[in-house]
C-alpha cells in the first residue's frame, strides 16, 4: 500500500498489540480550489484482529472512546494539515464502516497526492488493488498511478487495503450493543 495512505491508516487505526483492520478504504475528495477542499474518507468493515481478550479490549477502546469521540485525535489530524468536520461509525450489510470527513488547505498533505502541470496524481505500488476510481490508471512495473486532470472537481478513488479478515473479530455487534 503507498506510505502516505498507509500512514493515514496507522494514524486513523492506532497501533496497539491487537489492531484495527479494514477490507478496503475509499476517498472522495471535493476540489474547492485548485489545492484546497474536503475528503469523505470511508473504511470498510473495521475489525479487531487481536488475539487475546485485554488487546481486544484495548481496540474496542481505541475505535469507540480515542477515534470516534477524542479532541486528542482531532488534534492530531490538525496537526497534519487536516480538520476534521465529522466523523462517525454506521453498520452497513451487518459490517461496520467509519467515515470521516475534513477539509484541507493543501492537496500536497493528503494521502501522497499531487498537483503538478495542470493534473492530479496519486503514486501507488504496484502491487495495490485500485477498485475504482473515476481517474485514468497507469500501470507500470514498479508502480500504479492514478491521475485526473485540473478540471475534476471530485476525485474518487477506491483500494483493497491488503489486509487478511480471516481470523479478526467483528466489532459491528459490539458496536450494536453500545448505549446510544
Amino acid at each position: 500500500m503507498h506510505k502516505s495512505l498507509l500512514v493515514l491508516l496507522l494514524a486513523v487505526f492506532l497501533l496497539t498489540p491487537g489492531c484495527l483492520v479494514v477490507s478496503k478504504i475509499s476517498y472522495s475528495i471535493q476540489m474547492k480550489t485548485k489545492t484546497t477542499g474536503t475528503v469523505k474518507v470511508k473504511f470498510h468493515d473495521v475489525r479487531s484482529d487481536a488475539i487475546g481478550n485485554k488487546e481486544f479490549e484495548d481496540d474496542k477502546k481505541n475505535l469507540f472512546e480515542y477515534l470516534l469521540k477524542s479532541e486528542d485525535f482531532s488534534a492530531s489530524m490538525q496537526s497534519e494539515g487536516k480538520t476534521i468536520s465529522s466523523r462517525r461509525l454506521e453498520i452497513y450489510e451487518n459490517k461496520l464502516n467509519g467515515i470521516a470527513v475534513y477539509n484541507f488547505s493543501d492537496i500536497e498533505k493528503i494521502e501522497g497526492i499531487r498537483f503538478r502541470d495542470g493534473y492530479y496524481y496519486l503514486t501507488l505500488q504496484a502491487e495495490d488493488s485500485v477498485l475504482y476510481t473515476n481517474g485514468e490508471i497507469i500501470s507500470t512495473e514498479d508502480y500504479k498511478r492514478i491521475i485526473w486532470n485540473e478540471g475534476t472537481k471530485n476525485l474518487e478513488f477506491e483500494i483493497q487495503s491488503g489486509q487478511v479478515l480471516q481470523d479478526t473479530r467483528d466489532l459491528a455487534p459490539v458496536y450494536k450493543s453500545l448505549p446510544k
